[in-house]
């Protein structure tokens, strides 16, 4: 399977670059991952001051975005990297961007929260949840990926969304029904579709980085091709 190795550079200090630089995107994934299941938490247990906690907390993963696109554009600049060197700083450049997102989509389900808006529908609610905790399964596999630069296992990703989907409409199915049935909430239910959408958009930015993962092991750009290409790209990358 294809893998980049750190150690394969003369400069010990490059090598040691290069491994900080992909540990720093591990760092600030395990941020956002930390954010989601605050969130997750502060719906099923109604806690505003996690959720508020949460929002303030936006401002560290913004922060981290910044520190590790410096550190990419110095290695750009001092070490000139090229191949696969260079496909790991375009790449940490391009995942730190979708953590960014997922950052703010969590900041914006946790705002949502402060106001109490989950909480007018108990069945809205508990499905919430469960989609919350799908969506961290994946995320957390999507950077274990990441971690491994496994390609087989950020393909797996995708159909994990697949699930996601089919939890995000039903629920969406549910607010329609009431929206037709309780006028009188429409703001607070439009609030909540707002909220799903958020989460649901997780999801997507997870997609996003397994293809980054798939780009950055095998160098293969499995982006906007049909699910056919796609699969047959990652067949030839995982085939011994």
């Amino acid at each position: 399977m294809a893998h980049i190795d750190f150690n394969t550079h003369i400069s010990v200090s490059f090598n040691k670059e290069l491994e900080d630089l992909r540990n720093a995107v591990l760092v600030m994934g395990g941020e956002v991952e930390q954010q989601l299941l605050n969130v997750i938490q502060a719906i099923q247990f109604n806690e505003a001051s996690r959720a508020e906690k949460v929002v303030l907390n936006d401002m560290r993963i913004n922060q981290l975005e910044v520190e590790i696109d410096k550190e990419c554009l110095r290695i750009l600049a001092t070490r000139n990297p090229t191949a696969s060197d260079l496909r790991l700083v375009m790449t940490v450049s391009k995942t730190t961007t979708d953590i960014e997102r997922m950052g703010d989509e969590i900041a914006r389900v946790a705002k949502y929260i402060s106001q109490g808006i989950f909480q007018i529908d108990e069945q809205i609610k508990l499905n919430t949840i469960v989609l919350g905790e799908e969506i961290i399964k994946m995320m957390q596999k999507t950077f274990d990926a990441f971690a491994r630069q496994d390609v087989q296992s950020a393909a797996l990703v995708f159909e994990r969304d697949d699930i996601i989907d089919a939890k995000y409409e039903h629920i969406m199915l549910m607010l329609k029904d009431r929206l037709r049935h309780e006028v009188e909430q429409l703001d607070n239910w439009l609030a909540i579709m707002s909220g799903l959408r958020a989460l649901e958009r997780i999801g997507d930015h997870c997609k996003n980085l397994c293809e980054y993962i798939i780009y950055l092991a095998g160098g293969q750009d499995i982006r906007h091709t049909s699910t056919k290409k796609m699969q047959k790209k990652i067949k030839a990358l995982i085939s011994p």
